[in-house]
């Protein structure tokens, strides 16, 4: 790291703290040459993940379009936006652990339908008919038919 005023490469470190947020850490530096002191900031790097689409075109990973399409199936439920936004931190967080930079959008609509089912059945069923592309009415219904019977067994 290199002096802001002399450009001499060597520092110590006065202060260490985390930021309010604790996604950084940032440090009091004082330049071992001139004496002079400057702050950095260290946080981890961001993986971008490629998400490949069914037509398998790419494109980055947008946490929002998740958060989008769940406000859309969750319109007039009992899922608050909390709730909505913790669902979709953790889908990106499933994802950037995987660290794999590209991931199929089946995927990631699997990991959302997953975790939404456990929150409200009705939304479930509104994001997997827009997210599996139910053609007709028997489609949706199996959908309803497997949810059921899962509740049945989870007795």
């Amino acid at each position: 790291m290199k002096c802001p005023f002399c450009s001499y490469e060597e520092s110590k470190v006065v202060d260490s703290r985390a930021t309010e947020d604790y996604t950084a850490i940032r440090r009091r530096r004082e330049c071992l040459k001139c004496s002079k002191r400057y702050t950095t900031y260290e946080k981890i790097e961001d993986i971008p993940i490629q998400v490949i689409k069914k037509d398998l075109t790419r494109e980055n990973f947008d946490k929002n379009k998740i958060i989008n399409g769940l406000i859309k199936a969750c319109q007039k439920r009992p899922v608050s936006i909390t709730q909505i936004e913790l669902l979709a931190a953790d889908v990106e967080k499933v994802l950037s652990n995987q660290m794999n930079q590209e991931v199929k959008s089946d995927f990631i609509g699997e990991l959302v339908m997953e975790r939404l089912k456990k929150i409200d059945e009705v939304s479930y069923v509104r994001f997997a008919s827009v997210y599996r592309q139910f053609t007709d009415v028997n489609t949706f219904m199996e959908e309803i038919r497997n949810l059921m019977n899962n509740n049945k067994s989870n007795l």
